[in-house]
């Protein structure tokens, strides 16, 4: 699979098989997200990694739009020192949470993006579940496994949102 085929390949999958993501791909996925591109390279980003099934659950219930926690193997919370970035850790952060996502299409996994921030109670109900101090902020919630339904590759280019030279 070429970059592009993989960038295509990137659907929301919320469905998973009973497998579990192992250590390699765990380490492979947050060395995605590590490598994103960070202003003044800041690096504000901290991952929460969780596989054990009561806490997946917890955020499950935490999350309203993130019952598919229940069954995933894995989430990831991607969460920020707004202290090392105060300007730029969404930015910094956005680019990290979709680089993990990259990841997870090209090892053959599949994941979606739950946003958390600037929505205070997911906020803080994820930050409860996690045990994430009131300083840190939590970005986005990732829910991962085997895939147990299929999304076809595509793009969603669209011309009439295209500008060229000006708008």
């Amino acid at each position: 699979m070429t970059n592009l085929d993989i960038i295509f390949a990137r659907r929301s999958i919320r469905r998973y098989k009973d497998e579990p993501v192992t250590a390699e791909q765990i380490r492979t996925l947050l060395e995605a997200g590590m490598a994103a591109p960070s202003a003044s390279n800041r690096q504000p980003w901290h991952f929460v990694v969780v596989t054990d099934r009561a806490t997946l659950k917890a955020l499950a219930e935490a999350h309203p739009y993130g019952k598919m926690l229940a069954e995933a193997a894995l989430a990831i919370a991607v969460c920020a020192d707004p202290e090392l970035s105060p300007t730029y850790w969404q930015q910094d952060c956005s680019a990290a949470t979709e680089n993990i996502l990259l990841a997870v299409a090209g090892l053959g996994l599949g994941g979606v993006w739950l946003g958390c921030y600037p929505n205070e109670d997911r906020v803080i109900g994820i930050r409860r579940v996690l045990g994430i101090p009131a300083r840190i902020q939590v970005l986005s919630l990732l829910s991962i496994g085997h895939p147990a339904e299929y999304r076809e590759p595509r793009t969603q280019y669209n011309e009439a949102r295209v500008h060229r030279e000006r708008w």
